[in-house]
């Protein structure tokens, strides 16, 4: 009987497998991408932080539809370059969504959202008691 020594080198198939997964480092290539998120609670309200870098505030969309808080971004890009030798043309789509279900102690009137170096923050008021609106978007401010 003959002993045969493994190696436990990831087969090609797994790399090409990887390749295709999107996990490669590559920032212009985003389509599996989920914002990171910190959501800190006080005594007068939750604070919501989305770190979205390179994102433009006017490709995210904020909205409110019965108790869940939607926040999205969007947009399709293409990049063209012409030389004597070459053309390249590329297409760039980049989106995301993030929803999460609010209490009913939120004072949706009240909600501000502003967005400054990479980072979205979300204030979501308290409330004591009263109506819960049950749709709304809301405007990222100056």
């Amino acid at each position: 009987m003959n002993l045969v020594r493994m190696r436990n080198y990831p087969s090609f198939l797994n790399f090409v497998d990887h390749l295709f997964e999107g996990n490669i480092d590559d920032s212009n290539n985003c389509s599996k991408c989920v914002p990171l998120t910190n959501i800190i609670e006080n005594e007068k309200s939750f604070n919501v932080d989305i770190a979205i870098p390179g994102v433009d505030k006017k490709d995210v969309k904020i909205g409110i539809e019965n108790n869940l808080l939607t926040i999205s971004s969007e947009k399709n890009e293409e990049k063209n370059e012409e030389k004597k030798n070459f053309t390249r043309k590329e297409f760039v789509y980049n989106s995301f969504s993030r929803s999460f279900t609010l209490p009913k102690i939120i004072d949706t009137e009240k909600i501000k959202a502003n967005y400054e170096n990479g980072i979205l923050k979300i204030e979501l008021p308290k409330k004591e008691e009263g109506e819960f609106n049950l749709k709304k978007e809301i405007q990222i401010s100056e």
